[in-house]
């Protein structure tokens, strides 16, 4: 099965033409953060200590100022700058990444299709989550053929709806949001005609410095003078839910400093608030997991793909429902961090789901 992989890439260089290999810097940047060794860094990567230093002192001279501390017999730490360009390599990945796996995807459907003359291939459209991308994973392993693409919860549920896809993700939160919330995805489905699968419980809360040096504790914080927010996109499901937290603590978003600065996803909300770009955001607890970030959990919410009932029985949905229903696809999703898989694969009507 035909796969396709895009990948960010950067280009570092003056006007006189000479470029670095800059890929192969950062992840050797990234390897000495963690090992605190530029002989250990080079190592992994496959790089003699002399190319190694050679990299950086060929990059130093670029920039202009050091990218690592030399300590006799403490091996190398990453200066300011260094750790600057870690950062935002960090958030080139997690806010252009999901783009690429969703273009990759399209390109790969649109191939499959010259090939086959006709359209066989289940088209799944949902946000960038981290159950949704472990889904994609075992997918590609199993070689079960599909097409995914990124998109926010109102737009993916719209797209079912119009025809324009198969499976739909959305996400609700539990407890006193939960019928605002779902009032937004219900007028575009149907309890006779769809289905819902149960993907995963998880909890959604505010992304802080580690170590919490503001000593944030809630939402009520986000008014503090000077404090710096950072939001997800309108039409998103945390968006949703971001407007009703704020609504309900009486916060008008223009009393929010940062209110209409957005990111993509949840790892690019997270690599925001790591890079000190912003003080806090609002996301699921995995991402802050990932980029090391205190977390401040609020509340826990149910995600969802939506689909035509008769799917349970199409001949080309049957692979992809045996991997969402497999025990190995709810172990890797319970390991997530701040992710349930207790009920994961379950489907459900939509009465059984909001309107019982």
């Amino acid at each position: 099965m035909l796969r396709i992989t895009l990948q960010p890439g950067w280009q570092i260089g003056h006007d006189d033409g000479k470029a670095l290999p800059a890929n192969t810097l950062l992840q050797l940047l990234a390897a000495v953060k963690e090992s605190g060794s530029i002989a250990q860094a080079g190592r992994e990567l496959g790089l003699s200590y002399r190319h190694a230093w050679g990299l950086v002192r060929q990059a130093e001279q670029q920039f202009g100022q050091a990218l690592l501390t030399r300590g006799r017999g403490q091996g190398s730490s990453l200066t300011e700058l260094g750790q600057t360009l870690i950062w935002a390599d960090a958030r080139i990945g997690a806010r252009l990444q999901p783009l690429l796996e969703s273009l990759a995807s399209e390109i790969e459907g649109e191939l499959g299709r010259v090939q086959r003359r006709q359209r066989s291939v289940p088209r799944l459209h949902a946000s960038h989550g981290f159950a949704v991308a472990t889904l994609r994973e075992q997918l590609s392993e199993r070689k079960v053929p599909f097409e995914l693409r990124y998109r926010n919860s109102l737009e993916a549920v719209a797209a079912l709806a119009q025809g324009d896809c198969d499976l739909a993700g959305f996400h609700v939160p539990l407890g006193p949001f939960e019928a605002a919330a779902a009032q937004r995805y219900l007028r575009w489905l149907k309890p006779d005609t769809h289905r819902l699968l149960h993907l995963a419980v998880r909890t959604q809360g505010l992304f802080v410095a580690a170590g919490n040096p503001l000593k944030l504790r809630g939402l009520a914080d986000l008014v503090r003078p000077g404090l710096r927010f950072v939001n997800r996109p309108e039409g998103s499901g945390t968006r949703v839910l971001t407007d009703l937290l704020l609504q309900q603590q009486g916060i008008a978003s223009h009393h929010v400093v940062g209110y209409d600065n957005t990111e993509l996803t949840h790892a690019a909300v997270a690599a925001y608030v790591a890079s000190g770009m912003a003080d806090a955001g609002i996301g699921v607890q995995t991402a802050a997991h990932r980029f090391g970030l205190h977390f401040i959990p609020l509340l826990k919410e149910r995600y969802f793909f939506v689909m035509p009932a008769d799917a349970l029985q199409r001949k080309e949905f049957k692979p992809i429902l045996s991997v969402l229903q497999s025990p190995a696809f709810r172990s890797k999703v319970a390991a997530l961090k701040g992710y349930e898989a207790a009920r994961t694969g379950d489907i459900l009507s939509i009465e059984d789901a909001f309107l019982t």
